[in-house]
């Protein structure tokens, strides 16, 4: 647990500790690339995301240059890259169609300041404890309404959609059937095409920027009648515009209040998301207070430039770690090659068709959906799976803040059910590492106790508790708190009497991880609910070792690894 005294070094931006740690020539290039790469993906990203926002193109480069910079240059990831991105599509259409785009702009405003407050005040661990099934179900969700709002530009409908309802846009589409444009379903079905064509056989080449230019090329050739971003916005600017401060009343802030904070919501929970994706895909760790504080105020710097929300973005975070990013700087330069893009190539913009875009934001669609994620919780104990289903129908349905409020709050409710059930033999919950780690002070040598009579290369872990989505967290703080890499890792789960489908689900990422450092893992004790469940979701199978007893798991590990 982090003391007064070194709080304030958790709030200490990953791009310093980084730099102190040493930066050479190499690694700026290997940040170049990276940023480079990460550009030319975000920027047909950044201009498709505002358009189905309901705003115009700009407003996305604008958060992905001035929120991509800052959550690079302040926040606790070292590999994080920032900007709009999908889960923001819904709410900010819902804004801006009741508040008008300049009510957007002073909800993102207060959401940044609210971010900035959460962060100073560390609930960046509780935020880590919303459960998967109330993310999975708002995301897949978002995703349906994502791809739900471009059947007009996939086909070349000519419609109007008065609302953001996933039910008025069905209806009106249908209705309009006879107005598809075939030219405009060759251009958007070519251009999806092409992204799925390169993701299979050429994953490292930028689909979504080929996509783009070839669908442009083939309009502008062949003289297609096909509404591009010059026809219907007229183009983009060449620059970023002077940060303007949004008319604040009282009024106008007690409106904007609930807004503000699904927004900082998603932002909270988005960003940490993706900074652990990133700590999976490098063995690092993130500062998620620091990176909550970095989020506000990137927030509060893209609503001054009338720019959208922004978090950040799993999709791009992956591919600036898997293109060899070093630093923050990546991040960094990440932007800057977007107002250069923005600077040198905005005449061109003109021509890039809205059929093009609708194939991209089908893909992220379709990413977002999570239907492994779906398909794994389906099989998890009826309460999970009420909690998923449901807030995935509210949020088609009727909203994403009621439906993030009402599953939290169902979570919440079955949690404590659970923990009610459970109250006669909770004794002593197994006190494993749950804060930040302070990595300026923290001593190399810094290890968990291991019990004496134990082998020097065996670590053992007994949990005692209900095994659920908090209590799951814990397992991502084990190998950190082992100073040296063990043979085997046994761990005890006899005094465990339930576990939920995100407590499986971490153990089963904890058991793969091992794997893939060569770590052998023995699950001993194991018996009753959890057993079933991890049985059911397929956790426990043929390339798992199970005891039944202590003893027997201790003659395991002197054969393992």
């Amino acid at each position: 647990m982090a003391t007064a005294s070194s709080h304030w070094r958790l709030l200490v931006p990953k791009l310093i500790t980084t730099l102190r740690q040493g930066y050479d020539l190499r690694s700026f290039q290997a940040d170049a690339i990276a940023g480079l790469t990460v550009a030319i993906v975000a920027l047909p990203l950044a201009m498709a995301l505002a358009i189905a926002s309901g705003t115009t193109p700009d407003k996305g480069l604008y958060t992905a240059i001035v929120a991509g910079f800052l959550i690079s240059a302040l926040g606790g990831s070292r590999f994080q890259i920032g900007g709009p991105t999908g889960a923001f599509v819904v709410i900010v259409f819902t804004v801006i169609q009741q508040h008008g785009y300049d009510g957007l702009v002073l909800a993102t405003l207060m959401a940044g300041v609210i971010l900035i407050v959460a962060g100073l005040a560390g609930l960046g661990s509780w935020i880590k404890y919303i459960p998967e099934p109330v993310v999975v179900g708002f995301t897949s969700g978002i995703a349906l309404i994502i791809f739900s709002s471009q059947i007009k530009d996939l086909f070349g409908l000519q419609i109007n959609f008065p609302t953001a309802g996933v039910w008025d846009v069905w209806q009106a589409s249908w209705a309009a059937r006879d107005t598809v444009s075939w030219a405009n379903v060759g251009i958007s079905f070519g251009a999806l095409a092409t992204i799925l064509l390169i993701r299979r056989y050429a994953p490292k080449m930028p689909g979504f920027l080929i996509a783009v230019v070839g669908a442009s090329v083939a309009v502008y050739a062949l003289d297609l009648p096909i509404v591009t971003i010059g026809s219907r916005f007229g183009g983009i600017p060449s620059g970023l515009p002077f940060p303007e401060m949004p008319v604040i009343t009282g009024v106008r802030l007690v409106e904007l209040l609930p807004s503000a904070f699904t927004i900082a919501f998603l932002a909270g929970i988005e960003s940490l998301l993706s900074a652990v994706v990133a700590d999976g895909m490098t063995g690092g760790r993130h500062r998620s207070n620091c990176e909550l504080v970095a989020q506000g105020v990137a927030n509060a710097a893209s609503a001054l430039f009338g720019g959208l929300p922004a978090t950040g973005a799993i999709a791009r975070t992956a591919t600036n770690v898997r293109t060899g990013a070093r630093s923050p700087v990546a991040g960094i330069l990440h932007a800057l090659f977007l107002l250069a893009f923005m600077a040198f190539l905005a005449p061109l913009a003109v021509f890039v068709p809205l059929a093009s875009l609708a194939g991209v934001l089908v893909v992220v669609a379709w990413n977002m959906s999570e239907v492994d994620h779906v398909i794994h919780l389906l099989k998890a104990p009826a309460g999970d799976r009420l909690v998923l289903i449901l807030t995935f129908a509210l949020t088609v349905l009727v909203d994403l803040t009621v439906a993030i409020g009402v599953g939290v709050v169902f979570a919440s409710l079955l949690f404590m059910h659970r923990m009610a059930e459970a109250m006669s033999i909770v004794a002593n919950r197994a006190d494993l590492i749950t804060e930040d780690q302070d990595d300026f002070t923290r001593p190399a040598s810094d290890r968990f106790p291991q019990r004496a009579d134990l082998p020097s290369d065996v670590e053992v872990f007994k949990f005692r508790g209900p095994f659920f989505f908090g209590a799951a967290r814990k397992l991502t703080d084990v190998l950190d708190g082992i100073g040296r890499r063990p043979r085997a890792i046994i761990l005890r789960l006899g005094e465990s009497p339930l576990m939920d489908a995100s407590g499986a689900g971490a153990l089963n990422g904890f058991l793969s991880h091992c794997r893939s450092v060569g770590i052998a893992v023995i699950l001993c004790e194991v018996t009753g609910q959890p057993k079933a469940l991890l049985s059911r979701m397929g956790v426990i199978d043929a390339s798992v070792t199970v005891a039944d007893s202590y003893d027997d798991a201790l003659t395991l590990s002197a054969a393992a690894g």
